[in-house]
Parts: C-alpha cells; structure tokens; sequence
C-alpha cells in the first residue's frame, strides 16, 4: 500500500534528518563533511544505554515502549555526547585549523575518530545487540496505515527538533552569528563574531541532534556499534542532493533519500536499497548540480 510505504519513509527520513543537521553545520562552519558524524549517532545512543543501565530498570510511560528513564538517560546522553565531541574538536580538529590543515587532511582525520568511537563502543560494549527495551510496541491504526507509537514519537520529534533549529537560525542571535560564519568566516571575524564559538555551538547543537537519532533508531529497532556508520551513506546522499550550503536542503533530500529507498524496498528489493541512494544523486546532480537548494562554493 502506497500509504503506508509513505509513513515508513518518512519514519527512516527522520533519522537521516536528525543526523545530516550535524553534517551540514561541520561542513558549512568548518569547511569539511566529517564522517564522524556516524558514530557519534551510535556513541549517544550508548551512554543513553550506559545511563539507563546505571540508573535501573526502564519503567513505562502510558502506553509507549520506554519510559521516564529513557527520557533521562536520552537528556543526559545529549550532555555527554556534546562534551566528547567538543573534546574531539578540540584534541583533533582545532589542532588542525590553527596548522590550516587542507580540507582532506580533516576529512581523514574525522574518519580516523569514526574508527576509533566504533572501536571504543566495542570495547565497552561488545558487538552483541542491545535493546532498550524488550516490550512490545503498541501501534496505531487508521485508514488500513499501522504506525508503532514509538515510529509516532520518531517523527513528532524530528519536526519539533527541524522547527526549533529554524526558530534558532532565524531569530537568535548565535543561529544570526552562525549563518554568518557559513557564509564568510573571514568576514564575520572581521565584524566581531566569536567565531570558535561558533564552531562550538555548530558541534553541540549537531551532536545533539545525532544522540537524539541514535536513541530513537535504538528504541526502534536494537543498539549495534556500526548503527551510525550504517546511517552515513544516506546522510551524505541527502547532504548532496538537497545542497551542501543548505541546512534546509539537507533536511529535504533526507526526506527524498527516505522516500527513495523505501519505494526500493518494495518494489525491487531491500538488497538494492542503498543504490536508490546514488541513482538519486546522479539525477539531482545532473539537473541541480548543486543541489535542490544548494549554491555555488
């Protein structure tokens, strides 16, 4: 059914959306897509597991597969994630701007630290599924369309994230001092805005966003250290095609990539899924070669 494809879609499309918001800001602030975006989507969705594991047993909230103890361990997961990748940034990244560090230079670097988190929650965690819960998902149902409550709560989340960053960008003013370093550090600098806060506020706000993805893809399915990796070809797909220099740009082929590869699924097969991915890059690229809503570099 044409529907309920759709609602399945857009329900893989807000985890590729809450992680490209990430990848979007490192590339437009600091000038290089970082790959370990990834996994900082599955190092959040651990210490939200970590913290859950240390705080006791999940309890449940109405009628939804996780309970307050989520919600905590999810806030807190966000705190902790944010602080690691500042730390990352500042033992790695900033040592390489302040030697201006070629953009392939970064770009190795930052799939250096992928391997490394990857690595790290191996250690701790082992390579076995985790799952934050056990219980079976209540799912709604109306006009012949089934959504799992905790699908429901994924995409509720998304928009409420997606509306808050645009609220941000347009009317604060770091979202004002952000922009402004995207489009020309130098500039911005030069008229007085910090732009190493910037840089830290751009790695917090994306970090965020990639730990909320990583516990919504968790509660949906089940925790595994190549979870983010997983999720790294359809970032990058949807950076590109909805445009490199649009944070909005990247929210649509987020939804584009999601739409694409579920249609794939189900009418080829879910060993193609990934391919939907680069057939849909080709032909945004040869009509829109920046991208639906990117401009020229």
């Amino acid at each position: 059914m044409i529907a309920q494809l759709l609602v399945d879609s857009v329900v893989a499309a807000s985890y590729i959306a809450l992680g490209v918001v990430g990848l979007s800001m490192v590339y437009n602030i600091l000038n290089f897509p970082s790959f370990a975006q990834g996994d900082l989507i599955a190092s959040g969705a651990y210490l939200a597991l970590a913290v859950m594991a240390v705080a006791g047993l999940i309890g449940a909230v109405a009628n939804l597969g996780f309970g307050w103890t989520l919600i905590l361990a999810l806030i807190c997961a966000a705190v902790l994630n944010a602080v690691l990748a500042l730390a990352i940034d500042r033992a790695v990244f900033r040592r390489l701007r302040a030697k201006n560090a070629s953009r392939i230079s970064l770009i190795m670097a930052s799939f250096g630290v992928s391997l490394m988190l990857r690595h790290v929650i191996v250690v701790f965690a082992g390579q076995d599924p985790h799952f934050y819960t056990f219980a079976i998902q209540p799912a709604l149902r109306f006009w012949g369309i089934r959504i799992a409550m905790n699908e429901l709560i994924v995409v509720v989340v998304t928009l409420a994230l997606v509306l808050g960053l645009h609220v941000f960008l347009t009317r604060t003013r770091l979202g004002k001092s952000m922009r402004a370093v995207a489009e020309n550090p130098s500039l911005a600098r030069v008229n007085g805005i910090d732009v190493d806060r910037v840089i830290r506020a751009s790695w917090i706000i994306g970090t965020v966003m990639a730990t909320v993805a990583g516990v919504t893809l968790g509660l949906t399915v089940q925790l595994h250290p190549g979870m983010g990796f997983e999720l790294l070809l359809p970032m990058f797909a949807a950076l590109i095609v909805g445009g490199m220099t649009s944070v909005y740009g990247a929210l649509l082929g987020a939804l584009m990539i999601g739409i694409a590869e579920g249609l794939t699924v189900e009418y080829v097969g879910a060993e193609y899924r990934q391919a939907a991915a680069f057939v849909l890059i080709i032909l945004v690229l040869l009509f829109r070669p920046h991208g639906l809503a990117g401009e020229k570099a």
